[in-house]
């Protein structure tokens, strides 16, 4: 029994920190539709934080579905580890009330003085003391394990009714996320039905957005280009070119923590992903992301993920900044900034602020980071390389 909540125990632990991390980003995603115009119905950032709702939602409910499936299982084994320790009680109050009885119908023999002067020599003397001494310490023995038995079987009942108890509420919290995840998926098939019946107006605002976004590509590829060239100049690997030793260590140092890197910013929810993918509602419409997307809440500010030096702070198309940071021969891209907070040349450490995140008033209201990490001029996907 002890081994099998032991080794059962983490798995609890586990699926209890996951169901809370899960309720914790919910309520950060409400946070974030709260900041949304209520009354805005041409946005897909909107449906895509709805969408990542829906499926953290879902991800809760198999969550309490796992805990109940332990909690079942856990019940079983404790309630038939009941029924043997009940067995077991049974069997030695028997044997010791068997023993009792006996020494009740020969109490003459108890008499110990009378049984050890009895003996017809000293060998047999000893003998019957060390028979008296061993039978004192059995019956002692069971009287222990009467005790204990009890003991454990108190324990264990009362561990046994807390775990139903635990389940009892699972499946009643079971029952109102289902509940929300059932309005939840209404509310989306109904914004979703909105948002395709203004699919030219969503067109136009698209076919805007990726004017933009294009322009600030080729501004980023641009200036990466030419911090490549730069840093070959100065020694570091590019065209088969040796880098420095502080590159070199910066850039292994960079390596090192891949998929262990903070976030970009103290808190968001990744709502564009790396690489091709199509549109949520515009059909045949393919969307291309050098980065990630990243809303968050009004004011947020963007961090650097990694030590490193600012080479460029650039103005975006619509009054928006973009800054690159080098951290040897990895570069990070910060965009859609309201203001920056570093400059040209600047030393920056891990997680420090760089710049304040864009909220756009005239389109629902979203602060959005888009953040992007390239290896010299090759781009990387930075879900990769951040903890998630």
């Amino acid at each position: 029994m002890i081994l099998f909540f032991s080794s059962h125990g983490q798995s609890i632990i586990d699926l209890r920190k996951q169901k809370e991390k899960t309720s914790q980003e919910i309520n950060y995603i409400n946070n974030l539709l709260k900041e949304t115009d209520q009354n805005a119905k041409t946005s897909i950032n909107r449906l895509t934080i709805l969408e990542e709702k829906i499926r953290l939602q879902a991800s809760l409910i198999s969550n309490i579905n796992s805990e109940l499936t332990y909690l079942d299982s856990t019940i079983a084994r404790s309630s038939q580890n009941l029924d043997s320790l009940n067995a077991d009680l049974i069997l030695i109050k028997n044997r010791y009330a068997g023993m009792i009885r006996y020494a009740r119908r020969n109490q003459n023999m108890n008499n110990q003085l009378l049984f050890l002067l009895s003996a017809e020599d000293f060998n047999q003397a000893y003998k019957r003391f060390t028979y008296l001494r061993q039978y004192a310490d059995y019956r002692k023995t069971q009287a222990e394990e009467i005790t204990d038995l009890k003991v454990k079987l108190e324990k264990l009942v009362e561990d046994l009714s807390k775990r139903k108890s635990d389940k009892q509420l699972l499946l009643t919290s079971k029952m109102i996320q289902s509940d929300k995840y059932a309005k939840q998926k209404a509310d989306q098939k109904e914004y979703y039905a909105i948002l395709q019946k203004k699919e030219k107006e969503l067109r136009k605002k698209l076919e805007n957005q990726q004017k933009i976004a294009s322009k600030l590509e080729q501004e980023i590829e641009k200036s990466i280009a030419e911090e490549v060239r730069r840093n070959a100049k100065k020694g570091s690997k590019v065209n088969g070119i040796k880098p420095s030793p502080e590159l070199k260590n910066l850039s292994d140092d960079f390596s090192l923590n891949k998929g262990k890197l903070p976030w970009p910013l103290q808190k968001g929810l990744i709502t564009d992903h790396y690489g091709e993918h199509p549109d949520l509602v515009l059909k045949h419409v393919i969307r291309r992301n050098s980065g990630i997307d990243i809303a968050t809440q009004s004011g947020a500010k963007a961090r650097a993920v990694f030590k490193g030096e600012v080479t460029k702070v650039m103005p975006n198309i619509g009054g928006n900044m973009a800054i690159i940071i080098r951290h040897g021969s990895y570069l990070t891209v910060y965009s859609n900034l309201s203001s920056v907070s570093v400059q040209v040349g600047q030393k920056v450490d891990t997680k420090q602020e760089i710049g304040t995140v864009f909220t756009d008033k005239d389109d629902d209201n979203k602060t959005i980071l888009k953040f992007q990490l390239w290896y010299e001029n090759t781009k990387q996907d930075p879900e990769k390389w951040i903890a998630m």
